[in-house]
């Protein structure tokens, strides 16, 4: 998906956030933001952190609307929250994930004062987006934990979308050793499980069941195939261990035992 095979209703959906949000810019300037947005969200590389991605989530903040103050800061969240991305290892080690959440509120905050935006509403949006780093939204601030549950809502997909999700996301890190990635995934689902809930308002907790199957089983399966690999890399170290001759070093002339000396007659 790029910026030509988005769906037609995208563009224009982003120009109304803006608006609604307090945005005075023409609307040629909100329609070259929004297309700058949708070029990083179709950058190459991004197998699952794409239009798609971005298209899923707003899909979801529309089905939590009910509980949003201000649903027009949530979308223009959902539009930047993810919109800075680098999977390249040194980045997604520093940042324990390609998405530069960070850099995405700065971004945000920039372009939107740029297009009328009154300044605490952009710094609203930067707010919201930043705390997807941790993604343990303040229960009360129902806005964030609509944002929030609809970026963590592909927890709870079917079985086969759920696959493929994670066919997406080995993806992107391609490049990364695959125990580093094992280990990785299981350090976050470990803690995904590990909270009392995944989700936080109260729209969302339909999701909690199917998405604790859905990351547990995933959890169950690497595990095993972590196992496999520290087995088979044990094996390797042990193959590896230098013997008696590998010690002498390829210059070294062959030992041979020393003549013992013969008993007199």
């Amino acid at each position: 998906m790029g910026v030509h095979d988005a769906p037609g209703w995208l563009l224009p959906a982003f120009s109304r956030s803006v608006v609604g949000a307090g945005g005075t810019a023409s609307p040629e300037e909100i329609r070259r933001t929004g297309e700058d947005l949708l070029d990083r969200w179709s950058q190459t590389g991004r197998h699952f952190h794409n239009v798609k991605h971005l298209v899923e989530v707003l899909a979801h903040v529309d089905e939590l609307d009910e509980e949003v103050h201000e649903p027009d800061l949530v979308r223009l969240a959902a539009w930047y929250h993810g919109v800075v991305f680098d999977s390249a290892e040194r980045k997604a080690y520093a940042n324990q994930g390609g998405e530069d959440e960070a850099a995405s509120a700065r971004l945000a905050r920039e372009q939107l004062t740029a297009l009328g935006v009154p300044e605490h509403r952009a710094q609203r949006v930067g707010e919201l987006v930043s705390a997807l780093v941790r993604h343990a939204p303040n229960r009360k601030d129902l806005d964030c934990a609509v944002l929030c549950d609809a970026d963590l809502a592909m927890l709870a997909a079917e079985p086969q979308r759920y696959k493929a999700y994670l066919h997406d996301v080995r993806s992107e890190y391609a490049h990364l050793p695959l125990e580093d990635y094992v280990r990785a995934r299981t350090r976050i689902l470990r803690k995904l499980l590990a909270r009392p809930s995944l989700f936080v308002s109260p729209l969302a907790q339909g999701w909690e069941e199917p998405a604790r199957q859905n990351v547990a089983a995933e959890l169950q399966r690497l595990e095993k195939e972590l196992g496999r690999l520290e087995a088979a890399r044990a094996a390797d170290d042990a193959s590896d261990t230098p013997g008696q001759d590998d010690e002498r070093g390829t210059g070294s002339p062959p030992v041979v035992d020393a003549p013992q000396p013969t008993s007199p007659r």
